[in-house]
Parts: C-alpha cells; structure tokens; sequence
C-alpha cells in the first residue's frame, strides 16, 4: 500500500465539510501511518508489473466499463469543455453518463451503514442554499479519478484511446475487448510528453497481455499448443526493443492472432464471446486492489469516503472483465478495509468492525463457493486475519483495556470466524496442511490462557523489578505477597472487563482464567515451599496472601460457574488446593519439632551440670529450671508471633511437647532423691524386750554431742552414704514450686494470646489451652509430695536417727527422754522455714510432723528389745509427746492446732494402751484377734503379721504394746502364746 502511495500522481483531492474540492497535491507531502505491514494473501504476479502500472490498468478498465455500459455513446470531452461544463455546473449533465453524474446527494451511505461505519464527523446538516451545493458539486468520475491518482493528462489520454477503441469495435462491450491489445494501437508517441512515459505506456500493456494470458491464465496452457510460447517470444522481444505498431505491421499482426487465440478459449473446447485476459487469478485480484483503494480518502487513509456507494457501483461494472463476483469482491474487500486498519496504525476502528461485518458475509458465502481458486485465496486471506488475531488475543492484556473491549470483541470476533470457518468449510488439502481442528471453545480458551500466563508473567517482572528498585527499604512485603495481591487484582479485573466479552464464546470464561492464574501463582508457590527452611512471619505472610488469593479464585471461579452444565466441576478440578492451611501446619509442625529437640537437650545439658545448690539465687530453686523455662517462654511468644490463623490447633502440639520435656526435667530432678520408705529403717524382729538397766548410760552425754554436731554438719551436703542432702532436696523442692507456678503463668499467658487473636473462636481457646501442661502440672504435684516426705524421713529417720532412733527411750525411759531430738529438729525446721518456698513451706513442716509421729510410734511400737516401758513409763511418754507438738505449734507460729490435732489422732489413741494393765490388753489382743480370724483362732491364737499401719484396734499393735510390757503378766502370755524369747 506503502507504494500504492508513493506512486500516486500530484493531482489529489482534498474534503472541505461534506464536499469535495480538486486540489493538486504531491504524494510526498502525504502523511504516513504505517505500523505494521501485511503480506497480501492474493499472491504474487509472476511479472513486475508495480503497482502504479496495476492502477492505471484498473482505471482503464473501470473507465471502459462505465462507458461501455452507459445510455449513450463513447464519447471524448476536451479539458476546456469539460471545464465549462464543471462552471456551469448544468443538472442536465447528471444523464449523460455514469462517471458523469454529479454529487449532490447528501443521503447517508448503504454500504457504511451495512458495514457499521459510524456517521463521518465531517458529515453534519448542510446549510448551503442549493445553488451553492450545485456550484461545489462535482462528477463520480471526477471524485474517482483523484481517488485513484490519476492525472487530468492520463485521465483524456485514456478517454481518447477508449473513444478510438470503440469506434474501432464498434459495438463491442468492454468484457469482448481485449484491451491492452486495443490500447497499444491507439495511442502514438504525439500523445506523450515525452518517449519515457510512451514507452512505459507500451511496456505495461505488453506485461499485461504476458500476465493475463501466459503466466496467469484463466484456463490451465494447453502443453501442446505452441501460440503461447510464439506469444513469449514476441512479448520478450518488444520489451527489449520497442514494438512498430501499425495495423500492416507483420509482428504487430503476429501479436494480435496470437493473443486473441488465446483470450477466448473456454473449457469445452468453444468460442467465447468474452476475452479471458484480466480473470485469471490473482491478477484480477490484484487489479481489483487497486480499484478498492479507491473507496479510501487519499487524504485520510483511515477514512472511507462519503461517495463510497457510488465508487462501488462504478467498481462493479469491472467485474465483467476481471471475471469478478459478489462473493469474490466480499472478500477482497473484508482483506482491504482490514489492511488499511492494520497499515493506518489500527487507529479507526470502524474499518474492523466493517471488516468484520463483511467476514461474516464471507462466512455465508463459502458455503455456496466451493471454486479451488476461490478457497485458495480464502485460506491465505483468513489466515492472515487469523494469525494477526491471534498474536494479539493469545496476550490481549497487552493491546487491550477496559476503554476499548469493543475492538478486542471484535478481534476476537474475527479470529473465530476465521478459524472456524477455515476449520469447517474450506477442504483440507487447501489448509496447507494444517492439521489442526479449529474449535471456537478451544480457541477462545487458549486465548485466555495465553494472555493470562503471559500477563502473570509482567506483573512477576514488574514485582521484582519494583523489589531490586526499593531493596534498601526496610519492612518490605514479601516479593510473593505482593505478586498475590497483584494477581488477586488482575483476576478482579479480568473477570469485571474481559470474562463477559468472552463469554460469549466460552460459557466459563472467568473460570478458565483464574484457572490459569491458579496454576501460573501455584507453580511459583511450590518452588518457594520446597526451598522452606523455618516458618519465618516473612514465610507465613506468603502462605497467608496465597491462601487469601486462592479464595478469591475460586470464589470467582464458583460464581462463574453457576449457570454453566457442570456447575463448575471441571474448573475447580483444575484448580487443585494449594493446601496452605496445611502446608503452614506442617511448617509449624516442624517448627515446634526443632524447638522441642533444642528443649530437650537443654533438659538433659542442664540436669548434668545442676549443682541444686539453693543459695544460687535468693528464690533458692536450681537455675537449670530458670533456663528451661526461660526456653519454653520464649518458645511460646515465638509461636503467637508466627502470623498464622491456627494458634488455637496447633498450640496443643506445642504445649504438649513442651510438657514431655518439662516432665522428663522433673522426674529426673526428683529421682535419686528418695522416699519415705527410703529413709524408714526396717522393723526388728519382733521379740520380748529385755532388762532396760542393761542398756542404761549406752550413751555418754560428749558422744551424743559429737554424733549430733556430726550430723548437723551433713546439713545441705550429700551424706556419706551418697543420699542428697536436706539443701539440695529443699532446693528440688523449690524447683518444682517455682516451675509449678510458672506453669499456670504460661496458661494464662497462653489464653490471653488466644483470645486477642482475630482468627481464634471461644471454643478454640477452650480446646488450646485447657490440657496445656497437664503432665508436668501432675508430675510437680507428685514431685513436691514424694520430696516432701522425703525430706521430712530423711530429717526424723536418717540425719535425727542418733537422737531418735538410736538414743529415744533406750534404757531407763526417764534418762533418754526426746528433748535431744527436739533440740536438733528444731534447727532443721529453721533450715527449712528459711529454705523452702513459702508455698510449700507449711508442706514440708507438715511431712516433717508426720515423720516426727510415726517415728514415735515407731520407737514406742518397733524399737527393739533396747526400749521397755512399764505402766508408770506413760506420763513421761505422754509428756514427751506435748514436748513434740508444742514445738511445731510453736506458740501459734507454727503449725495450726487444727493440723496437729488431725495427725496426731493415732499417737494420741494408741498412747493409752501404754498405762493400760497387762491383763487388759490380753483380753483386748484376745477378742480383736478372733474378731479378725474368727472362729480358728479359739484354739490357737495366729501371730498377726505387721502392717506399719498402727491403731489400738489392731492385734498387731496390742501386741506389740505387750511385748514392750516390763511386766511378768505380759512375758507370761507371750512366752505361753507364741513362745517369744526374753533377749536376742
């Protein structure tokens, strides 16, 4: 088109309003708005006619046509009368022919309107009285000689052949003539300027014959007629040197036999009245181009002129000579207007949607059109729209907006039609064996993915490119938190401009296109995931905006959806879930995992090097715990700092784990330490009791000095034996207060990030925090019990048992009373009021009262043959015993007297049985013994075994009484019953 241009003449035409004025113009001044070019689907000429000799053909044979088809003679009009007429602008010139009449119509045209043009902006109401429209007004065949570049000297050049070619063939229509043959004998050189443009007049016309008749001819060359290659040689001849034209001219007469030989040959053989030497393919085609160029204005190519009915109808009168159709000429003007809107810049859309009208058109046409030569040029014409199409619908993000939907509607428009139209109508052998099956859904589907995996892929650009631009910035989102907001936008604007223009033709337009960018974000996703290492908030933010974008995909993906067959299935089936919930579970998972192992070894590091020294600190408990604790806090604050929406799920498995590790920190803290029955010495072998003044004096009163100072230097140190000293079990005791409290600190700190957060429902927090810590909550208790009593045995039963044990009424009751052991117990009682945590301190007091207790008892009741008691043995007994409880009720700031009285009840009942007489407690031992045996013990009385459970009530324990008994009363019985020995 670009040379269509370039070789136009000076003469053009130039629009003021509605009308048009003659102006001279050069093709140079011309404005250019080429952008793109297009490859002509007709085809290339086999010769080198150039497109301005095309144009001067087509304008010959257009100016031929009309004359040949009007009311009236041929005849020629000088230039001066011609001007006259123009001036004098007489109404009677409109009859005499068609490129005669003149332009003073003002009615819309059928063709713009049939093609959807939208009215002309110059196009408006005309004010002008008549006489002045008749004076502006000029001819049809004035108007289309500008629009075809042709010179007022071409133009009466041309008209005078044709008036000699008539009077020639006088008679003759147009479509019987041969007209290059004619022409080549009209004209002489004194019709020129100059010999250049008469030579180039004969040149053309010789090419013409050549390409019509020889390299493109309607009918196939018969192989054994030799006209055509006698033809060739005198066509080649005269073009190198210059033919003689004359009528007795012998080459002349050679020419002429032989071109017309070959015009009027026909299929069977036949003499046809019409010559066949313009209706050959594609040069008719292309002559038929540059007679189409014409409905362009050549001072706006992106404008059809207002004259365009009337340029058509002229155009027409051609298709006798071009051998030219309806169906044809659609086509050919579907594949011009789209190529004046590619090559003008594609910036008047109504040539698209004009050309789209008219593809449409075509579509109907092919149906009914099923010539080869016809189907070839349709498959190159619809595959050149097709592809122009498709390389902007396949990234329609890229050349279109929400401003201009219409014109992507009708490209999409476009290249359906074309596709399906090739796909459905045109046989495959002229598909240049395309294998593909055009399906609309198919395509308009590809479309949208295309676009939309290509539009992913600018905005992952533009995202990282914004990222490198602002690196040094500080709180930065994440480069893939910020591409699923972007996509997130995309989608939401995809599915408000585009998805409803293209549901037109893919009922689930919006589905497939969040498909695509579920896919192209997922693919992006997984790589991230793979590469996780810990779940970072930067991590947790990514999968946070992954799963917010998911569900705005799928939520437009559901409402697509709705009306469509499947409900949808099949879109969501391509849309597998990017399972962040579970992926961030899973993350966290490990996460808690990695912080459990580290606690563990913590435990078990810190358990190896604590020392449970209690004057580490001033609270007294082990640092060890301090640490562990101080791990497990932050463990948790790291845990609700993770921007997740599972807190409430996931903390069960946090804290469960961390109770594991806290238990296994307090059962090893508390094994080692002892029990009770660690520290209980076993019970002698029970036998009569022997003279008490042989054991009088055992104990010197400097030894019992040095055994107590001995002992008192044990305090908080581990005994010789390897037992942990009273310090260190204090100081195990004080842990396990202190991680006990802690504990229920952490619940509570656990709840309050629980219900402070957005994501969390009252029953989660129920459900987080109700168990938490159960285990090691239960194992302090168990542990804080187990080293209560163990403390107070070891006190009472190991570091007092010189005082108690081994000294405590031995001999004579009067000389070994229990003020020593008061004297000593009362220092570890100040150890642990000044040790022990306050909480507990009552506690361990207590364990030590009871081990107090039972360690009286057990003097009273186990003490071995060393200790005898007789009935006025009892008030210094019971006196010893208020000594004991006077000095853990300490003048009230001790134990309460509510406490005391509880666990004393059995020392207070059993006491009486020691100023009981000896024939009392026989018949006592007598009758608690049959109630317990019944009937088989009347005739021998069984040996009660020893439980450790004393109470007046019990054989074992009336018996042991007896047996401490200094009494022949008592050692009768014994020695009678069960035949007990006095001594060892």
């Amino acid at each position: 088109m670009s040379g269509r241009l370039r070789d136009r003449t000076s003469s053009q035409a130039k629009l003021h309003d509605h009308h048009y004025q003659v102006t001279t113009k050069t093709a140079a001044s011309m404005p250019s708005y080429f952008t793109e070019t297009m490859t002509c689907p007709f085809g290339e000429l086999a010769t080198n006619l150039s497109d301005s000799e095309l144009r001067e053909t087509a304008y010959e044979i257009a100016v031929g046509a009309c004359r040949s088809s009007g009311g009236k003679p041929l005849t020629f009009i000088s230039y001066s009368e011609r001007n006259s007429e123009r001036e004098a602008a007489t109404p009677k010139l409109t009859s005499t022919s068609s490129l005669q009449r003149y332009l003073t119509s003002t009615a819309a045209s059928k063709v713009k309107e049939a093609l959807g043009f939208k009215p002309s902006r110059r196009r408006a109401v005309s004010s002008d009285s008549d006489s002045e429209r008749v004076k502006k007004a000029v001819t049809i065949g004035e108007v289309f000689r500008v629009q075809m570049g042709v010179s007022e000297q071409m133009d009466s050049r041309v008209r005078r052949a044709l008036l000699r070619v008539a009077a020639a063939q006088l008679g003759k229509r147009i479509e019987s003539i041969v007209l290059p043959l004619e022409m080549l004998q009209q004209l002489k050189p004194s019709d020129f300027p100059n010999p250049v443009e008469y030579e180039a007049w004969l040149r053309r016309h010789l090419k013409l014959l050549e390409a019509g008749l020889l390299l493109h001819p309607l009918l196939p060359l018969d192989k054994t007629n030799t006209a055509p290659k006698r033809l060739q040689l005198i066509i080649r001849g005269a073009l190198e040197k210059p033919l003689e034209i004359g009528k007795d001219n012998e080459s002349m007469q050679a020419l002429r036999n032989f071109v017309l030989s070959l015009t009027y040959r026909t299929f069977d053989g036949s003499i046809s009245e019409t010559s066949h030497w313009a209706d050959g393919f594609p040069l008719n085609l292309r002559i038929y181009q540059m007679l189409l160029e014409a409905c362009f204005d050549v001072n706006d190519e992106t404008s059809v002129i207002e004259e365009v009915d009337e340029v058509l109808e002229l155009i027409k009168k051609t298709w006798v000579v071009l051998g030219m159709n309806q169906m044809l000429h659609n086509l050919c003007f579907l594949w011009i207007l789209f190529d004046h809107y590619v090559a003008t810049g594609q910036v008047e859309g109504d040539l698209l949607f004009a050309a789209n009208n008219l593809l449409m058109e075509v579509e109907k046409d092919v149906k009914a059109m099923k010539d080869p030569d016809y189907l070839k040029v349709l498959s190159s014409t619809l595959s050149a729209i097709l592809g122009w199409a498709e390389k902007r619908l396949l990234s329609y993000h890229s050349y279109f907006h929400s401003d201009n939907t219409e014109l992507m509607e009708c490209v999409v428009s476009m290249g359906i039609l074309s596709a399906k139209t090739m796909a459905e109508d045109i046989p495959h052998e002229y598909l240049r064996k395309r294998k593909e099956t055009f399906v609309i859904h198919e395509r308009v589907d590809t479309y949208i993915r295309s676009s939309l995996r290509a539009a992913f892929v600018q905005i992952m650009e533009k995202v990282k490119s914004s990222k490198r631009s602002y690196k040094n910035q500080q709180n930065q989102l994440p480069f893939l938190s910020i591409l699923a907001q972007d996509v997130s936008t995309l989608a939401f604007s995809e599915k408000a401009i585009f998805s409803p223009l293209l549901k037109r033709w893919h009922s689930l337009a919006a589905g497939v296109a969040v498909a695509t960018l579920h896919s192209c974000y997922g693919n992006e996703l997984k790589m991230f995931v793979s590469g996780i290492g810990e779940p970072t908030p930067d991590i947790l933010e990514v999968l946070r905006a992954a799963d917010k974008l998911e569900k705005d995909l799928v939520q437009i993906a559901v409402e697509n959806s709705v009306d469509s067959e499947d409900g949808g299935k099949s879109i969501i089936r391509e849309m597998p879930p990017y399972e962040v919930e579970s992926m961030i579970s899973n993350l966290v998972k490990a996460w808690i995992k990695t912080r459990l192992d580290r606690l563990k070894e913590l435990v078990d590091r810190n358990l190896q090097q604590e020392v449970w020294d209690p004057h580490t600190n001033k609270e007294h408990f082990a640092p060890s715990a301090v640490e562990v604790l101080r791990i497990v806090d932050e463990a948790l604050e790291e845990f609700f700092s993770l921007p997740i929406s599972m807190h409430a799920v996931l903390l069960p498995d946090l804290t469960t784990g961390i109770d594991r590790r806290i238990q296994r920190y307090i059962s090893t803290a508390k094994s080692g330490c002892g029990s009770r029955s660690t520290f209980v010495p076993s019970m002698p072998a029970l036998t009569r009791c022997s003279a008490r003044s042989k054991f009088s004096g055992i104990f010197k009163k400097k030894e019992k000095f040095q055994l107590s100072q001995s002992r008192k230097s044990q305090v908080g140190t581990t005994n010789n034996n390897g037992s942990v000293g009273i310090s260190q079990l204090l100081s195990h005791i004080n842990t396990l207060q202190h991680i006990r409290t802690e504990l229920d600190v952490l619940v509570k700190r656990a709840t309050t990030h629980l219900r402070n957060s957005e994501y969390t429902h009252v029953d989660s927090i129920a459900n987080g925090t109700g168990k938490a810590f159960e285990l090691s909550t239960a194992a302090c208790v168990e542990g804080i019990k187990q080293l209560c009593e163990a403390t107070a045995y070891k006190v009472v039963f190991h570091d007092l048992s010189h005082v108690l044990w081994d000294g405590l009424y031995v001999g004579e009751v009067s000389s070994s009373r229990i003020e020593p052991f008061l004297q000593e117990l009362e220092h570890y009682l100040e150890i642990i009021s000044l040790t022990v945590h306050d909480r507990v301190g009552t506690r361990v007091i207590t364990e030590v009262m009871k081990a107090s207790f039972d360690g009286l008892l057990l003097v009273l009741l186990a003490g071995g043959p060393a200790r005898a008691f007789g009935l006025q043995d009892y008030e210094t007994i019971a006196d010893d015993f208020k000594s004991l409880c006077g000095l853990f009720w300490s003048n009230g700031d001790g134990l309460p007297a509510e406490l005391i009285e509880k666990f004393s009840t059995t020392v207070k009942a059993i006491l009486p049985l020691f100023h009981t007489e000896s024939d009392s407690l026989i018949e006592q031992f007598k009758y608690r013994t049959l109630e317990t045996y019944g009937s088989s013990a009347k005739s021998k009385l069984p040996f009660p075994p020893t439980s450790g459970q004393w109470s007046p009530t019990k054989p074992n324990t009336l018996l042991r009484v007896l047996c401490y008994r200094n009494d022949k009363t008592a050692a009768k019985f014994l020695k009678k019953t069960y035949n007990l020995p006095k001594k060892f």
